[in-house]
């Protein structure tokens, strides 16, 4: 089971506050504020050519052999009750409690949210994806890695935001959270950012208070 991330907790929260910044990129793990990583992601035009989202990124899949896939993980790992589960195998979640950071509601049932990928697949093809080998484009799809990376949210606003990246969609509710985990994932995976995507996240940045940001490279 994916365990939870208490950085990702702290952010939904607002509790972490900082100046520092990055140290050298050749770092696996370090420690930034959020502005002065928006700052950081590079710049390039966005290639979505040959995007196929089956065909390079495949399934959920499951990583430790446990029954559960991806999708199951993280709705165990963000259930705020204990789950219950579809059968005695325990592979596949039936219901639990849920609250989703899009909209701050509270789900019940599993059949009602949709885990959403931070960075969506289409966007992570055109900032670098497509030049990954296959092995690294599965593992960002399964990414339990990051707690940011994934996440269940209500279906409806997750089918809203599709591909879209913060330029063109925001959630209704901690927006500065979300800034904060879309830039993570950015760095996280060494993803580019295209101009108006990045102008996007600094206008965001600058209006959110100075968050902490712990980014392991994957």
């Amino acid at each position: 089971m994916r365990l939870k991330s208490a950085l990702v907790t702290a952010l939904t929260a607002g509790l972490l506050f900082t100046g520092l910044t990055a140290p050298a990129q050749a770092a696996t793990t370090y420690t930034t504020d959020l502005r002065s990583a928006v700052r950081a992601l590079p710049v390039a035009a966005e290639n979505n050519v040959g995007y196929d989202r089956n065909r390079y990124f495949g399934q959920w899949i499951d990583q430790n052999r446990d029954c559960q896939n991806t999708r199951h993980e993280v709705l165990i790992s963000e259930s705020k009750v204990a789950p219950k589960f579809t059968s005695t195998k325990l592979c596949s979640v039936a219901t639990g409690k849920w609250i989703t950071t899009f909209d701050n509601k509270t789900h019940t049932s599993a059949t009602t949210v949709q885990i959403d990928h931070m960075v969506p697949v289409h966007e992570a093809w055109g900032s670098g994806a497509r030049n990954w080998t296959q092995a690294r484009r599965v593992a960002f799809y399964n990414d339990l890695g990051y707690a940011g990376s994934l996440n269940a949210q209500t279906s409806a606003l997750n089918s809203s935001k599709q591909a879209s990246g913060p330029e063109q969609w925001m959630p209704p509710a901690n927006q500065c959270s979300y800034i904060a985990q879309w830039t993570v994932v950015k760095a996280r995976w060494a993803m580019t950012v295209d101009k108006t995507e990045k102008a996007a996240l600094i206008k965001w940045a600058d209006k959110c208070a100075a968050v902490k940001l712990t980014i392991t490279k994957a």
